[in-house]
């Protein structure tokens, strides 16, 4: 999300309007989505939220989970994603997680990859921490994180498939789930993910914000490829 807008770019930069975010939301929930993730793509930059407005508007027209995330510094929503506040202010996840409960808090990370090792990016993967990814990966779950957004800034907006390596070097070491974002092209993309994996969940962008598949194409294949998800 940017100024109202749902937005979409390739390795989180050159970021294009793709449409009102209340009717593309309403439009997933009504064809099957499991989940829906609003992230304010300049809220940590300009240190403001602007999705509760459209938070608000949604929820009475979209009836699955609802995760909230960018510039994330007082609580206010059922579930959160946090990225630059934590790596900023670590305690805040211990702190959120005391008060709402682990279920509500999701580490957001996003990773690219260096020479030996990924680092974990702000500010909607504008600026480097020096952070190893998968280190803070294990401290967000320490801290009280019930659940791991993972993106590779590196597969973002590409559809040239998903960071296996990343995802699964994650998933391995830590204990809760882990949500897999960044590089989703086709469905042969998603069967792979998913058999190379430990992944619980993926999260998805272009190829449905660009109609290349629907989400019942995209259930229905991970269903004949024996891959458990709701129908």
């Amino acid at each position: 999300m940017k100024n109202n807008f749902v937005i979409k770019g390739i390795q989180l930069e050159g970021l294009r309007k793709v449409g009102d975010p209340l009717l593309i939301a309403k439009k997933y929930y009504e064809e099957g989505i499991d989940e829906i993730i609003f992230i304010d793509a300049v809220a940590s930059l300009y240190e403001r939220n602007n999705l509760f407005g459209i938070i608000n508007n949604a929820a009475e027209h979209v009836f699955v989970p609802i995760t909230i995330g960018g510039g994330i510094r007082k609580l206010g929503a059922d579930k959160i994603a946090i990225n630059t506040q934590a790596i900023k202010s670590p305690n805040f996840i211990n702190e959120a997680s005391r008060i709402y409960g682990s279920q509500a808090i999701i580490g957001s990370i996003e990773a690219k990859k260096k020479d030996t090792f990924w680092e974990a990016y702000i500010d909607n993967g504008r600026e480097e921490t020096g952070v190893d990814a998968l280190n803070w990966a294990k401290e967000l779950e320490s801290r009280g994180a019930g659940e791991l957004l993972i993106t590779s800034i590196d597969k973002d907006g590409t559809k040239t498939g998903f960071d296996e390596e990343l995802i699964q070097i994650i998933s391995n070491s830590v204990s809760i789930p882990v949500i897999s974002s960044g590089g989703a092209g086709n469905l042969k993309n998603i069967i792979s993910l998913c058999n190379k994996t430990e992944t619980s969940g993926i999260a998805i962008a272009s190829i449905l914000h660009y109609q290349d598949y629907t989400i019942k194409q995209i259930k229905e294949n991970m269903i004949k490829n024996n891959i458990n998800v709701r129908k």
